[in-house]
């Protein structure tokens, strides 16, 4: 089995990016072949300072290798060091019809949120697609939002494969994991910077962390009346820290009452920073050694782009290109 999994370099990672992306892929190195890269050339669609990508890559790799992933056990690389991406790209483009774009909720959605329509943005989802069938890939793990294009993945796929031939390029599937699907932010909707509702991995302080896990929306019920944990921020946020028996203990203080939310909210405080306390000593360790992080990223292109060979000699020979 094959996996893939993509994270794009757009700042502070957070919670959000830990559960949904990063913990599953560090779990699924042990069950497969692992293929995990930096998304660079989507950061294009809404990084323009070249200066502050190239920051925003360098701390996603420090980041990802402190919280656990192996270069011993995954390939890890940047994008845009396997140029083969973009060729495929542009051949999955010409199978691809308007209307699997116009579809796709996701530009919409960023237009929404103020980033400049583009054509990288509005074909997102076939550089996307180019990402994955590139490596073969069998699984990619991915969260509810990004189900729909894994969709349009499967979609570009079985386009190119009626088209050219059954089989040339693996259909994958995606792994979803339904109770990380979704992480909460401070507000309640979903954990991301456009909200700026997010809780980072590693803030830069502990005052930081715990001013902001302060801020997590609450209702108005009083200290001594019992409140509900299915409607609570809170434990839904200390369920993905916790094991079922501090969490059941929690939806029970909840329940009964006697404890004001600010109680819960250190609990919760308390609980992140000791998860990632080891990850932030190894992270300390890891921006110690820059040429470290260079060599595992090298190494990382080095095996992504032999793999990336393969499948493009099959698709320039399918749809004709070359001698």
């Amino acid at each position: 089995m094959r996996i893939l999994s993509g994270i794009q370099p757009s700042g502070r990672l957070h919670i959000g990016n830990y559960f949904g992306m990063m913990e599953p892929a560090i779990r699924l190195q042990n069950e497969g072949e692992a293929f995990y890269f930096i998304a660079d050339y989507h950061a294009l669609t809404s990084t323009h300072d070249p200066v502050l990508l190239r920051e925003h890559v360098r701390n996603l790799a420090i980041d990802f290798l402190a919280c656990g992933l192996d270069p011993e056990k995954a390939v890890f690389w940047k994008q845009s060091d396997v140029v083969e991406v973009t060729e495929l790209a542009w051949i999955l483009s010409c199978v691809t019809p308007m209307g699997l774009l116009e579809r796709c909720v996701s530009y919409k959605d960023k237009v929404g949120q103020g980033i400049s329509p583009s054509h990288g943005l509005f074909a997102y989802p076939v550089l996307q697609a180019a990402d994955i069938v590139i490596f073969d890939a069998n699984v990619v793990p991915v969260g509810k939002d990004q189900k729909q294009h894994l969709e349009v993945t499967r979609d570009i796929a079985q386009k190119f494969n009626d088209r050219y031939g059954d089989g040339l390029l693996v259909i994958p599937e995606p792994r979803i994991r339904e109770e990380t699907a979704t992480v909460p932010g401070l507000d309640g909707r979903k954990m991301s910077k456009s909200y700026e509702n997010t809780i980072d991995i590693f803030e830069e302080t502990e005052k930081k962390l715990r001013t902001k896990i302060m801020k997590i929306v609450t209702d108005s019920t009083a200290v001594e009346e019992p409140k509900n944990p299915e409607e609570s921020y809170i434990v839904q946020l200390y369920r993905l820290f916790a094991v079922a028996d501090e969490v059941t203990e929690m939806e029970a203080s909840f329940r009964a009452g006697g404890l004001g939310y600010g109680h819960y909210k250190q609990q919760l405080f308390e609980r992140i920073r000791d998860y990632f306390a080891p990850m932030r000593e190894r992270r300390d360790a890891i921006a110690g050694d820059p040429g470290y992080v260079d060599d595992v990223l090298a190494e990382g292109a080095k095996k992504a782009r032999a793999q990336a060979r393969q499948v493009m000699d099959r698709v320039r020979a399918a749809a004709g290109l070359g001698a």
